[in-house]
């Protein structure tokens, strides 16, 4: 009998040091950039359990991060520090056109009970076997730009592996997820599995990652939450922003078929989203900023001509005579899977529309004269390139 005691002791030992093994605070997704701008910037990380979290920063110069305390940036909401699981750190008050590196932490936070707060464990990131991440600041006077764009992966992050493998940090500005990058977004771990984790391998930790919102995205029980992931300046899914000679907007096509469509279960209200996106883009174009632009590129997942379904016919009743009469040089399009370059055609559409197939990036240059764009397969062999000059004006 006292044998026995001692196995199922000696049992219990191992479960319970186990148990504490695997609850153990770690960092699980991440951390990838999100909302570059001038002056700011947003980290963003998970972990297996609630953490408060900081981002420590220091400027990329000669010194070593340990040379001096670095100023440390937390998430509050209202003063308060938030005790979550995904993390949302902006850097604010930053320089223009500026390297900076960065180390992320999450302290657990075991128990919060009134005033008393039990904390565990710090995770961060790998500050010991290699560099800090780093990040630059966009720059609206920089002379030329690099950016990629990929679409409709639907979860395959091989594909998106092959296509982006040469994205580097110091030489890619940005690169555009534009849409359906998943089927539906069921869960938190679809999404990071699907391409997230992927991106973040490659480069979304140091070279800012701009997502377009495509109709799958649209779809799911976590499609309301997606947002939380992928925080924007302006806190809406369609914004803008200008890196160097670019002018960016980036749309939100939402869902391809009508609002009363079975298969979105009387959860759809697309028809009037895209409406009040057409009031903010007659504003956007009327600003100084855009029209200053060398260059003005509109970045969006459904296209507005090549298919006749409903979505694809209220883009164009909609955007098109806001964009058509505003001095835009191209368009940037996924959705169909197939790759199409369609010619301007004067009075209808003003300024060439680019498909990109599924399975091909485009890889894109551009200064104040002009825009190459190459398009690659997985191979990396160049199968299009297409040349935009500037409009004159």
């Amino acid at each position: 009998m006292k044998k026995l005691n001692y196995i199922f002791l000696f049992v219990l030992l191992i479960f319970l040091s186990t148990s504490l093994v695997a609850q153990e605070i770690r960092i699980t997704h991440g951390p990838y950039l999100q909302a570059v701008g001038e002056r700011k910037a947003t980290i963003i990380w998970t972990t297996n359990a609630d953490a408060v979290s900081w981002v420590e920063l220091a400027s990329s110069d000669s010194k070593s991060f340990y040379a001096e305390e670095r100023p440390r940036f937390y998430e509050t909401s209202n003063g308060n520090r938030v005790i979550t699981k995904v993390h949302k750190i902006c850097l604010a008050n930053l320089n223009k056109a500026t390297e900076y590196q960065y180390r992320i932490f999450s302290k657990e936070v075991i128990k919060n009970e009134g005033g008393q707060v039990l904390y565990g464990k710090v995770a961060s990131s790998n500050v010991y076997s290699r560099k800090p991440f780093r990040f630059n600041t966009l720059d609206t006077g920089k002379s030329e730009i690099s950016f990629s764009v990929v679409n409709d992966i639907h979860e395959k992050s091989d594909s998106l592996k092959a296509l982006l493998k040469d994205v580097k940090f110091g030489e890619t500005d940005l690169v555009f997820l534009n849409g359906d990058l998943v089927s539906s977004m069921l869960d938190e771990k679809q999404f990071f599995v699907g391409f997230m984790d992927a991106s973040v391998e490659l480069f979304a930790s140091e070279v800012p990652l701009v997502f377009a919102r495509g109709n799958h995205e649209t779809r799911g029980s976590f499609s309301s939450k997606f947002p939380e992931y992928f925080p924007t300046s302006g806190g809406n899914l369609y914004y803008s922003f200008r890196q160097g000679p670019v002018y960016f907007i980036v749309l939100d096509g939402g869902e391809d078929k009508p609002d009363s469509d079975v298969e979105y279960s009387g959860l759809a209200q697309f028809d009037a989203y895209r409406s009040e996106q057409k009031t903010w883009l007659e504003n956007i174009v009327s600003t100084e900023e855009f029209k200053s632009a060398p260059f003005r590129v509109v970045v969006i997942h459904i296209p507005p001509f090549e298919i006749d379904w409903h979505g694809s016919l209220d883009i164009r009743k909609k955007f098109m005579p806001v964009l058509n009469e505003s001095g835009i040089n191209l368009m940037l399009c996924g959705h169909t899977h197939r790759y199409k370059f369609i010619e301007p055609r004067p009075g209808e559409l003003n300024f060439p529309i680019l498909i990109n197939a599924s399975n091909t990036s485009l890889e894109i240059k551009a200064n104040d004269q002009t825009i190459t764009i190459l398009r690659k397969n997985t191979k990396g062999i160049v199968l299009n390139e297409h040349v935009i000059s500037g409009l004159k004006r």
